[in-house]
């Protein structure tokens, strides 16, 4: 039962983290007005974090926990590539480890290459120095985490507003028990199992809807099933969470996925009523934002760091 709470907790911050995918953003962005207090060890970490706008010139590692911790050493995927195109580019949100990126690009080509699918429109990464964002996700601190938007992208290369303004496809059914049919098709599977099935990939975070759909359309060999996670707020990309980096002791790894295929009726809960839709508890009171002390020591070098 407790599992279940908390998974319900998780869907409203899902939910909401989907939704801020899909905001528009800005072709003049404005810098963040200095905190008043930087140094108070009550200032949210994501109001330090979000005001640094360059990585931290330090030797690459990822510190912490994908949902706790920040990134040193970032780099930056290039805006445009040559299978790809990066949007929301006033979020400054195309940074990561140097290994996801090589990931990324990779798979870009892969999928352009082998026709599974036009070529990439990235999402958010993480920021520069990773750590935790004002906006959006409980992860992507650690600059091993990609969202990928399940549209394809254009033969041609999309303008600056472009990239600000138009929203991703959203492929699920508007009462979330499925996929729509007039908008999924078996390349939106092709291009979730060829990540998948990268080596680096520890999970793929798709809307139940998703997965329900590819556990019955995919045939042939499972294994890479496992890897595709339910989870709600993905109904219009998915997200590509990578390995630890061989040697990286500060990286803090995740629980394998469960054993079988996950289509198992454990997929069923997620389309019961009480998930679908949560009694609203008048009680319930916002979570206290992550503070520097609660991130590993590490990442305050990262945030101070040239």
């Amino acid at each position: 039962m407790r599992a279940h709470t908390i998974a319900i907790f998780l869907m409203g911050a899902m939910l909401a983290s989907g939704a801020c995918a899909q905001d528009r953003g800005t072709l003049n962005p404005k810098p963040l007005p200095p905190l008043a207090r930087p140094d108070d060890p009550a200032t949210p970490a994501k109001e330090l974090f979000g005001r640094k706008t360059t990585p931290a010139e330090l030797a690459t590692r990822t510190i912490g926990f994908y949902s706790r911790g920040c990134l040193a050493g970032g780099q930056a995927l290039p805006v445009d590539g040559d299978a790809w195109q990066v949007m929301r580019l006033s979020r400054n949100r195309n940074w990561a480890h140097p290994e996801m990126v090589a990931l990324l690009e990779g798979l870009a080509r892969k999928v352009r290459k082998q026709n599974i699918w036009p070529g990439l429109l990235v999402g958010d990464m993480a920021q520069p120095r990773g750590g935790p964002m004002i906006t959006g996700h409980a992860s992507h601190q650690i600059g091993l985490d990609a969202d990928v938007w399940l549209s394809p992208m254009p033969e041609r290369t999309l303008s600056r507003a472009e990239r600000e303004e138009i929203s991703a496809t959203n492929v699920v059914r508007s009462d979330w028990l499925d996929i729509d049919p007039a908008i999924w098709t078996p390349r939106h599977m092709n291009l979730i199992k060829t990540a998948a099935e990268e080596p680096q990939v520890e999970r793929i975070f798709v809307n139940p809807a998703i997965k329900k759909a590819i556990c019955r359309d995919a045939r042939g060999e499972r294994k890479w099933l496992s890897k595709v996670r339910p989870m709600y707020g993905h109904n219009y990309h998915f997200h590509i969470r990578m390995v630890c980096p061989t040697g990286e002791a500060s990286c803090k790894s995740q629980d394998p996925p469960p054993s079988g295929d996950g289509c198992d009726s454990s997929l069923n809960w997620w389309f019961s009523d009480a998930v679908l839709h949560p009694k609203p508890n008048p009680n319930a009171k916002p979570p206290k934002p992550v503070t520097m002390a609660q991130l590993p020591a590490e990442c305050r070098a990262v945030l101070t760091a040239r």
